[in-house]
């Protein structure tokens, strides 16, 4: 991990021309953010839920006690990734934020003086990945426009002040009912629109604003009113 500033420059370059291309879609571990569903269950034409069961897998994680989902992979040995083909990614255009980053690493902090965010950056140099012997450059900011990765981390970055209100206020792992809300208003968001207009979930939660018309169509605003809902479930009494 070589740390970086958002004007710094490194080598990089992936295609099917660099002798390990496709190699890092195995041997994978991947984790999803609600807004990685959201783009490839809407780039693969199917619901939220279809999506998860068909490709997702749950565990709770052990330092957040949140549930956390992953791709479920093509090959249980090799781990490899459902959407690699021998051509490439067959979502590129909606690949998840981790893989638009790679091979950044990107995380924040926040003073505690004056609550400022800061962001930071490193590459993460693997020894197997000949994509640094390439002569392409980049600055790290370069690279975010051109990946298109502004607007995943604004969505990512709820979910990361959801952990830490979470972490706050409730260390350890949630209840089973939380636990089920969590998961169906962050990832199961089309069960969650269902379950705000037909069910009325949200009828006994006094929210700081009305629902906006928009959420009855738009997954992303869909999606910032599940981020307020749940941080407002998790707000001390």
């Amino acid at each position: 991990m070589i740390p970086l500033s958002i004007n710094d420059t490194f080598k990089f370059s992936c295609s099917a021309e660099v002798p390990c291309f496709n190699e890092c879609c195995r041997d994978l571990n991947q984790f999803l953010t609600p807004y990685d569903i959201l783009c490839l269950k809407n780039h693969l034409g199917m619901t939220s839920g279809v999506f998860l069961e068909r490709y997702t897998t749950q565990h709770t994680g052990p330092e957040t006690g949140l549930p956390v989902i992953a791709l479920k992979p093509d090959d249980a040995l090799k781990l490899k990734c459902p959407f690699v083909t021998e051509s490439g990614c067959s979502v590129y255009i909606a690949r998840p934020s981790s893989c638009r980053m790679y091979p950044l690493a990107r995380a924040l902090s926040r003073s505690r003086n004056t609550g400022k965010v800061t962001e930071h950056f490193a590459l993460i140099k693997e020894p197997h990945c000949r994509g640094f012997e390439q002569e392409t450059t980049h600055t790290v900011r370069q690279w975010i426009q051109n990946q298109k990765i502004a607007g995943y981390n604004e969505m990512n970055d709820m979910l990361m002040e959801i952990i830490s209100l979470k972490n706050h206020t409730r260390p350890g792992p949630l209840d089973m009912k939380s636990s089920h809300f969590f998961r169906l208003a962050l990832y199961d968001l089309d069960r969650f629109r269902l379950h705000i207009f037909e069910k009325g979930l949200l009828d006994d939660f006094h929210l700081d604003s009305d629902i906006p018309e928009a959420v009855k169509n738009d997954d992303v605003e869909l999606l910032k009113l599940s981020h307020r809902w749940i941080k407002q479930i998790l707000e001390p009494i």
